[in-house]
């Protein structure tokens, strides 16, 4: 893993790919996401199942706008198209979940979904990226050091009549 100096001291870089029905898929660190777009800031309050409501300050770009950035394999035009898309989100601890398209999109849900580069003031370049749901009332998708967004294209079951 590639090294970087933060303040005084050598961190490993931590990075997030984002792979799937992409035009450009691409690996981002932390540091790519503070200067490749705008940092936008979101102030949460959040219940955690283990250690109760939780209070939290986190900077970083939209998801919508990164991963728009990398392609996605749909009609921009039409909204039924990017109605079918989903997001799955993996941490460094294995945790993951799943965003539709649609939830972050500016023409339905349009929420502000955050790939946090600060938290509490603090970078995040030791840690990595964490996902951040300023909706939630429950922290079980704020995804720790994010490693892989994954984008594609949902596939119900056939329908079979019953």
């Amino acid at each position: 893993m590639p090294v970087d100096r933060i303040g005084t001291r050598d961190v490993a870089v931590r990075s997030l790919a984002l792979v799937g029905a992409l035009h450009r898929p691409v690996t981002l660190t932390v540091t790519d996401l503070r200067g490749g777009w705008e940092q936008h800031r979101a102030e949460v309050t959040f219940d955690c199942a283990k250690e109760g409501p939780q209070h939290h300050t986190f900077e970083g770009p939209l998801l919508r706008e990164v991963v728009a950035d990398a392609g996605p394999a749909f009609d921009v035009r039409r909204r039924k198209d990017r109605s079918r898309f989903l997001l799955a989100v993996t941490g460094g601890d294995g945790h993951h979940a799943v965003l539709s398209w649609a939830e972050i999109d500016a023409d339905f849900g349009d929420a502000p979904v955050l790939l946090a580069t600060r938290m509490d003031g603090r970078p995040l370049e030791p840690d990595g990226s964490q996902l951040v749901m300023p909706r939630d009332r429950c922290g079980a998708r704020y995804v720790s050091s994010i490693t892989r967004v994954w984008v594609g294209v949902a596939q119900p079951p056939p329908y079979t009549g019953g």
